[in-house]
């Protein structure tokens, strides 16, 4: 079985933002090897449809977070059930992972932190996105922008607020509406609790790479 959550921790080797994007792929025997038994049987407990990116995504964030832990990957102190964000043990830090088509975005940092990935290209409607879920403010500035910086801004929006959420903890549902991207000043606010937390998009390969938290920045890409 994994380390637990409460067992004794080495110093991380890095003390900012560490990134990685990868494919999302690993051959399913050296995935299983990395997982821990309880991931394992987590795994064995969803559909078939869904093992692949279960087993790929937890065995690729232990194999990136093991050097810098300094730790074998299967006893990295990392709990991540199905469908629920993953956390580290206390003083091993802080993880987020998001996941497109066959891509997967990881990150770590010593502080909370979250992170998101879409797509650069991804067909879609921006106008009628923004009316149904950014606030009226937001809305303003991007009706400013030429259709084609209005698409990519309501993208890159996006991520940057679907970021903020699994930063914060919460839902889309209950807290995409709350979030506002000011563009003119390039910052993040929650209109109800009023939190501004640092952000950082940048473009990678083709995908829009979002991450947010206490002292975020372009951080370590590995």
């Amino acid at each position: 079985m994994g380390a637990s959550l409460g067992g004794a921790l080495k110093q991380p080797l890095r003390d900012r933002l560490s990134l990685w994007l990868l494919p999302l792929q690993l051959e399913p025997e050296m995935g299983l090897a990395l997982l821990s038994d309880q991931e394992r049987a987590w795994c064995r407990q969803l559909p078939e449809v869904l093992q692949a990116r279960y087993r790929t995504s937890r065995a690729l964030l232990r194999q990136r977070l093991a050097p810098l832990l300094r730790l074998a990957p299967e006893a990295v102190p990392l709990h991540s059930p199905p469908g629920a964000p993953p956390r580290l043990a206390p003083g091993a830090g802080f993880v987020s992972l998001s996941h497109s088509r066959q891509q997967l975005l990881l990150g770590w940092s010593p502080q909370p932190i979250g992170v998101d990935l879409e797509w650069a290209q991804r067909p879609l409607l921006a106008e009628a996105l923004a009316q149904r879920f950014f606030p009226l403010a937001e809305q303003r500035q991007l009706q400013a922008m030429a259709p084609e910086a209005r698409s990519r801004a309501v993208l890159e929006s996006w991520v940057r607020k679907e970021a903020a959420i699994k930063w914060r903890g919460s839902s889309l549902a209950s807290d995409l509406r709350h979030w506002q991207f000011d563009s003119v000043c390039q910052q993040l606010i929650h209109l109800e609790a009023g939190w501004r937390p640092l952000s950082h998009c940048s473009l990678r390969d083709g995908w829009l790479c979002a991450v947010v938290g206490d002292g975020v920045g372009p951080g370590i890409w590995g």
